[in-house]
């Protein structure tokens, strides 16, 4: 993968983006904000364009989030599977935006909902990527206890991505929350295991370690920014990056 500004040219041919679902609510601090989810399906259609295969994780925290949940009292098996019922109407919002885009598009979702969605099946999801669809992937892992940040490492590694595109509200890894405390410092490189060591939030642990026994990057950035996506994609060195051998700095 380049790390130089782009020629135009794709650094990759298959990528897979993890979206929150807080990325779907906008400033509305809940639930899908159409503008929004617009922008969103656009960034994606503008990756698509490259003749990159993009499948895309997404998360349900602008609906319900089973951790919060759970904290609440609720039991925690019910909550997660909430959650995973939520990413599934995030994921038919995307379709519906990305298809007014006449970009072709599937969904699929680790827990049986056939009326609205296939079934995940790995060989059938990497061919629909061959064939030039754009894959949304909800629910998870389809199991309780496991994040969508697990599901998108999962998904990755199964697929065959290059890469995992983190789009997050700020432009990278910090070593303190950036909103909260202005001495907050940046990394533009990091190792997987200097992530679980330091304990930045990038993704959760379970998610890292899977990419780092595969070595499977992965590159954090700000959604908020238009064409950051398909920036990433041409290999623009934005945001944050994480892989097996980087030193921070």
């Amino acid at each position: 993968m380049s790390e130089s500004p782009s020629n135009g040219a794709a650094a990759y041919k298959r990528v897979l983006l993890k979206l929150s679902g807080e990325a779907l609510q906008g400033e509305a601090g809940y639930g899908i904000d159409m503008p929004t989810l617009q922008r969103v399906a656009r960034e994606v259609c503008d990756v698509h364009a490259l003749g990159v295969q993009i499948a895309v994780v997404i998360g349900g925290g602008n609906i319900i989030r089973g951790v919060a949940a759970s904290a609440r009292g609720m039991d925690r098996a019910n909550a997660d599977y909430m959650g995973m019922l939520a990413t599934v109407i995030n994921a038919m919002a995307l379709q519906d935006a990305i298809e007014k885009m006449d970009v072709p598009v599937r969904v699929q979702t680790a827990l049986e909902i056939k009326e609205l969605a296939e079934g995940y099946i790995r060989r059938r999801a990497v061919r629909h990527l061959e064939k030039g669809r754009v894959l949304i992937l909800a629910a998870g892992t389809g199991n309780p206890y496991f994040t969508t940040d697990t599901a998108a490492s999962l998904r990755a590694l199964e697929i065959g991505a290059e890469v995992i595109l983190k789009a997050t509200k700020v432009d990278g890894v910090y070593d303190k929350d950036p909103e909260k405390d202005p001495s907050a410092k940046k990394f533009e490189r990091l190792t997987f295991l200097e992530v679980l060591t330091l304990e930045l939030k990038v993704m959760d642990a379970a998610a890292i370690s899977l990419c780092m026994d595969n070595k499977l990057p992965i590159q954090v950035f700000n959604l908020r920014v238009e064409g950051n996506v398909k920036r990433a994609v041409l290999g623009e060195h934005i945001g944050t990056f994480v892989t097996a051998g980087a030193t921070h700095g």
